[in-house]
């Protein structure tokens, strides 16, 4: 098993990870369909966030026992929290503009290629901090600043690497587009074959990183935009992504107790050999995801970052038909 979900809290732990799973996938419909939705989700929450989060260390520093006592600032301590919750929601707010052709910028061309860099960025984010765990503990154990026990070793070099190779397997990045009812900004051309190395990668990333999270944010978290992507909503999976991953990081960082002490809490076993293992598979999936695009790429003659590479494949027709076509 990848996790310790067993005995008098199992079934607590599996309905905190269906309830995580069925909320992120309705508040990502609420902040997608709606312009209000969005703002409110992504600029409104956010700027009251960053108030409390400010508070919280202003009054730390100042001695005062209710921050120091305070939930985020005890739990949700690491850098690496806070450099995702404002990427992802750097990520909406862009998406937004493309999506809803905001000023001079949402109606450019080479805007177009944001959503490949904000991505690229997020997933550095977390290659850093599995090169960091390699760094701090190779082939021991070191005690992040939340109290978490993380090994060190060849499973975050594998992986780290494998984060690398993943941004590689991002094609047509100036293939962005806006479905018909303005609901989504569309990516048609990452189809299954980035979804799917992406979120072994990332499931990877949090097991390795995150293994007192890995349940929720590496399986829920991964699993809500991909289901949507799949069923309802083709072409929109990176504003998906965004929208979850930005509305996680807000909850998991005002409630970190949920995750760590709570009946639903959940540990990964955190075994070093489990953990090789998962790297492996990661780093596999993404060099055979990049193989199979520069195949492709250089069977149809075209730059498979620039140009679109997955033209005619099911996943790419079925999001280009949402396409809004230009009066």
């Amino acid at each position: 098993m990848l996790f310790q979900v067993y005995g008098d809290t199992a079934v607590y732990q599996w309905i905190g990870w269906i309830l995580v799973f069925c909320c992120l996938i309705g508040a990502n419909e609420l902040a997608r369909r709606t312009k209000t939705g969005g703002v409110v989700a992504f600029l409104i929450v956010p700027a009251i966030l960053t108030i409390y989060f400010i508070t919280i260390y202003a009054a730390a520093a100042m001695g005062a026992e209710w921050a120091l006592n305070n939930p985020t600032y005890v739990h949700m301590t690491s850098w690496f929290h806070y450099a995702k919750l404002y990427a992802a929601t750097a990520g909406c707010i862009g998406f937004m503009a493309l999506k809803y052709k905001w000023g001079k910028i949402g109606k450019s061309e080479w805007f177009k290629c944001f959503p490949f860099v904000i991505v690229a960025i997020n997933i550095l984010i977390a290659v850093v901090s599995d090169f960091e765990s390699a760094i701090r503990a190779w082939g021991t154990t070191w005690v992040s600043t939340e109290g978490v026990t993380l090994y060190g070793g060849w499973h975050n070099v594998f992986n780290g690497v494998a984060g690398l190779i993943n941004i590689a397997c991002m094609t047509g990045w100036f293939g962005i587009y806006v479905s018909k009812k303005k609901q989504d900004m569309l990516w048609p051309d990452m189809t299954w074959v980035f979804i799917v190395a992406y979120d072994i990668w990332n499931f990877c990333y949090t097991y390795n990183c995150l293994p007192t999270h890995s349940w929720y944010c590496g399986l829920a978290l991964l699993l809500a935009p991909t289901v949507a992507n799949f069923f309802w909503n083709k072409g929109g999976w990176i504003q998906n992504r965004a929208n979850t991953l930005a509305i996680w990081c807000m909850f998991a960082q005002v409630f970190p107790m949920f995750q760590d002490e709570s009946k639903f809490a959940v540990q990964s076993v955190n075994n070093p050999n489990v953990n090789l293992t998962v790297s492996i598979i990661a780093l596999v999936a993404n060099v055979l995801a990049l193989g199979y695009i520069l195949y492709r790429a250089k069977k149809q003659h075209v730059n498979p970052w620039l140009q679109e590479v997955f033209k005619g494949t099911r996943d790419y027709e079925q999001a280009i038909a949402r396409q809004k076509v230009a009066a």
